[in-house]
């Protein structure tokens, strides 16, 4: 097992001591599941960050959308300033410190009713009460896995090739050892790590699921807008982003013909404050930068200010992180077959 911080090695142990008797104490039935009317479709992960659940709740969004089914989110919101329960509204003002870098993200890109709140159960009661009644309506649960407090009809978790050598908090990135994917109904990998790596991704992956469950691969892409495209921010950007894998953001500017000549990162879920964008443009003044480019999870907490200061330099490229699924059509079956099921229907 890798670890990023190797300082952290001895406090494992005490962490996965603590994950052993919070399931204790679950199978004991001191910790309670709550079910909400409509059913649950969890996305999550067994890492920390970065294993790309935004960009696949959003995916899976439209495409139940697309199948005549009315959708929302339940988020936790990270990071958020206000309290409680609420539904996201994208175009405030400082939006994304109000409710969540993510969840905005997700609102303006799927134009579903995205909820946020440390307590999910309660925001899905908002939710179902908010909605209008139809008996083809799901609840997506953003970066669930971990947050078995609210019981769901399907369980998705991404893993990524990094996971499966990485350790668990705080030396590694894993919040679970590799066994709690025996709880997963689906399993998302990534189709460049499986093409790239079968034997060795594909194939460990297949062996850590329970009789029963799927693998479903997704293709990632970046997409640059018109009419520039990768060259929107010119021959010599500098990237910046806050996000947990910055150098998978920044391979990925490479491979598609983006010659960023130096990414700036900040932690993950980072709010950006003027002295940041000052730092960025002094590397690209440093480096003779003609742009920058950043993600649209970055680009939702930049405020007017900041981007006419960064324009003062050079043109700001925004670029969309997409997710696409295979055989979307046959996802879309066993979701159904699921989501129609008497067993889900019966809450």
């Amino acid at each position: 097992m890798s670890a990023r911080r190797p300082w952290a090695r001895p406090l494992v142990p005490v962490y996965a001591a603590a994950l052993k008797i919070k399931d204790t104490l679950r199978r004991a039935g001191v910790s309670h599941t709550r079910e909400l009317q409509l059913p649950v479709i969890s996305i999550g992960s067994l890492s920390a960050g970065g294993a790309g659940k935004t960009p696949v709740v959003i995916a899976l969004a439209k495409l139940l959308r697309e199948g005549g089914w009315t959708v929302d989110v339940l988020s936790r919101g990270y990071g958020r300033e206000a309290r409680g329960v609420e539904q996201v509204q994208p175009g405030l003002d400082r939006a994304a410190q109000r409710f969540g870098d993510e969840p905005v993200l997700i609102a303006q890109q799927t134009d579903v009713p995205v909820w946020v709140g440390a307590d999910r159960f309660e925001a899905g009661e908002r939710a179902e009460s908010a909605a209008s009644a139809n008996p083809r309506s799901v609840h997506l649960l953003d970066d669930g896995f971990q947050h078995r407090q609210l019981a769901r009809t399907i369980d998705i978790v991404l893993i990524t090739a990094e996971d499966l050598d990485d350790a668990l908090l705080p030396a590694g990135n894993l919040r679970e050892g590799l066994s709690a994917l025996q709880r997963a109904d689906v399993v998302v990998v990534r189709q460049d790590e499986v093409a790239a790596e079968f034997e060795t991704v594909g194939k460990r992956v297949w062996a850590l699921l329970r009789e029963g469950a799927q693998m479903w691969t997704v293709r990632r892409t970046l997409r640059f807008s018109a009419p520039l495209f990768v060259f929107g921010a010119g021959l010599r950007p500098v990237a910046f982003c806050a996000i947990a894998r910055p150098e998978g953001f920044a391979t990925m500017l490479q491979d598609a013909g983006c010659g960023v000549i130096e990414t700036v990162a900040f932690p993950d879920h980072h709010r950006y404050a003027m002295a940041d964008i000052e730092r960025v443009i002094e590397v690209a003044k440093s480096l003779n930068g003609s742009g920058f480019v950043t993600t649209e999870k970055d680009a939702v907490k930049l405020t007017a200010a900041m981007r006419e200061r960064l324009q003062q330099l050079g043109p700001l490229m925004v670029v969309a992180l997409e997710a696409e699924f295979a055989d979307a059509q046959a996802i879309m079956r066993v979701l159904e077959a699921k989501l129609l099921a008497p067993e889900a229907q019966a809450k």
